[in-house]
């Protein structure tokens, strides 16, 4: 990449948050915190986001991973990030949930809760069944 695109390069990432066009596809923003769903290469992922309770210390969201092509491995705590309004990438605190293996895994990723609680925010989940990024949008009140 030259010198002008690397200028230009936060500028591209900005516009892809705002307006919903992530990387592996363009993920869908829900207005409140309903379940969604993603079911690209063979692996349907289903996040549920639990609203956190003022003062709560963190933010939970329920995940489901349903295939039966490939084999679910990783831990979901390596591969996922939050994203917040301000574009600020938060990690999850450890996986809770089922191990690795398998063709059915649930369990929760949990957030300290970002600064700002207005906005779009978005949980990435990489690499699983072979899609570069999921990303599961909701835009709080």
């Amino acid at each position: 990449m030259n010198a002008v695109g690397w200028m230009l390069l936060p500028a591209a990432v900005a516009f892809a948050f705002a307006t919903g066009v992530g990387a592996g596809h363009a993920a869908q923003v829900d207005s409140g915190l309903s379940p969604q769903f993603n079911k690209e290469g063979g692996v349907i992922v289903k996040v549920t986001p639990r609203p956190p309770a003022p003062g709560a210390e963190t933010w939970e969201f329920e995940v489901v991973f349903d295939t039966h092509t490939v084999a679910l491995a990783g831990d979901p705590a390596r591969f996922s990030a939050l994203v917040d309004a301000q574009g600020r990438t938060h990690s999850p605190l450890p996986w809770e949930g089922d191990p690795p293996g398998g063709h059915h895994r649930k369990g929760v990723l949990r957030f300290k809760p970002p600064p700002m609680r207005d906005g779009m925010i978005e949980l990435r989940i990489d690499g699983v069944g072979g899609v570069p990024t999921r990303a599961f949008r909701w835009r709080l009140p």
